[in-house]
């Protein structure tokens, strides 16, 4: 059975690629079939792995969206690329926009990314979706095909304070487009347990959403090596095995498991 996982906030800027690429990674060093999904117009999943032109790549999501749209035949593996990491990406890049503006006026728009997963979906065991920092329509075709959503958030005051938006969307989705959806869990990021603010902040998460949702017991700690990674086209656990962010992300990799 695949599980697919939507990695999802609606702020920019806390850690939400860089979990995606790295939990992926991660997975497949565990011996996991692994689809990365870039959902994301601004091609930043894509851009992180080493494809550094995103507008160049000729296949991408939008491609293969448009022709689920057209009720066109296609191959549906066209456009998966092989990572040298072990994972697979179906890479986005700013023709993601044009789609997005697109799918309001057709007729079953929030289910034409389900439709895609239903085509690739054996050939996984994990398929994990870097959604944009928008609650817009690709980001909610994310969540309508995902089995759990992945809530990366920043340990700061505004990213905890705009939690509640999102999850009152996946409640949503939940209730009216995707009954089986569930919370995978709440994963702080960029902690820098050595101030007060950090850990304060990690209190209120977990005293404001602990009853009600799961929150990794894990954390990502801040760290300028994995606003590194980025550059280099690799993984944290290739770029800087031995470092704190490594090991947490292998951490993250084992609850992920556990969770099933």
């Amino acid at each position: 059975m695949c599980k697919v996982i939507a990695i999802a906030n609606q702020k920019g800027g806390v850690a939400k690629t860089t979990t995606a690429g790295n939990l992926g990674t991660g997975l497949a060093r565990q011996g996991k079939r692994v689809l990365l999904i870039d959902a994301d117009a601004q091609g930043s999943l894509t851009a992180s792995l080493g494809y550094t032109e995103p507008d160049r790549i000729g296949v991408t999501l939008a491609t293969v969206m448009s022709h689920i749209v057209n009720e066109d035949t296609f191959d549906a593996g066209m456009g998966i690329l092989k990572h040298v990491e072990g994972v697979c990406l179906l890479p986005a890049n700013i023709e993601l926009s044009g789609v997005e503006v697109s799918l309001v006026n057709i007729m079953g728009r929030e289910n034409i990314l389900r439709e895609y997963v239903s085509l690739v979906a054996d050939r996984y065991d994990y398929i994990l979706v870097d959604c944009s920092p928008s609650l817009g329509m690709v980001t909610i075709n994310a969540l309508v095909c995902a089995d759990s959503v992945l809530i990366p958030v920043q340990a700061a005051y505004l990213p905890v304070k705009g939690l509640e938006q999102l999850i009152k969307t996946i409640g949503k989705v939940k209730r009216q487009l995707n009954s089986r959806l569930e919370i995978e869990g709440i994963l702080l990021t960029m902690v820098d347990s050595r101030t007060n603010y950090a850990r304060d902040i990690s209190g209120l998460v977990r005293k404001t959403y602990g009853d009600s949702v799961k929150i990794f017991g894990n954390s990502i700690p801040f760290s300028v090596r994995a606003a590194e990674i980025s550059v280099e086209g690799t993984s944290i656990y290739q770029y800087a095995p031995e470092s704190k962010v490594a090991l947490a992300y292998e951490a993250l990799v084992r609850e992920v498991l556990q969770n099933g």
